[in-house]
């Protein structure tokens, strides 16, 4: 059964959202804190937490999954500075916070940030 399977499309292809949501990881782990729209931080959520949950376990394995999500770079930043702060912390890594509508196109937004 496909109960609870259903992402959001963004008008998008599957690799064109795949690349949309690994950029936004990627700007997320750099910045620690973006402004992206309400839909686009509730489909990144559960990405970013899972990345974070797999770098605390810092191996061999996870650094290559890891890297395959994002980048060298992102990855090595999410191993040797994110993660240690969370070490204790079983989950709700992040926070989205609802802000005020874009003027020219009245689309939701939400600041999505490391806790």
């Amino acid at each position: 059964m496909r109960h609870h399977n259903t992402n959001r499309k963004f008008g998008r292809e599957k690799d064109q959202r795949a690349a949309l949501m690994r950029s936004l990881a990627r700007a997320l782990v750099v910045d620690e804190k973006i402004k992206t729209t309400e839909a686009k931080a509730k489909e990144l959520r559960p990405m970013i937490e899972k990345l974070i949950t797999r770098a605390k376990n810092d191996t061999v394995h996870s650094r290559r999954v890891l890297v395959s999500r994002l980048d060298m770079d992102s990855a090595n930043k999410l191993i040797s500075d994110i993660a240690p702060k969370y070490k204790d912390r079983a989950g709700g890594y992040t926070r989205i916070t609802k802000v005020s509508s874009q003027r020219d196109d009245a689309a939701k937004m939400a600041v999505i940030e490391l806790v």
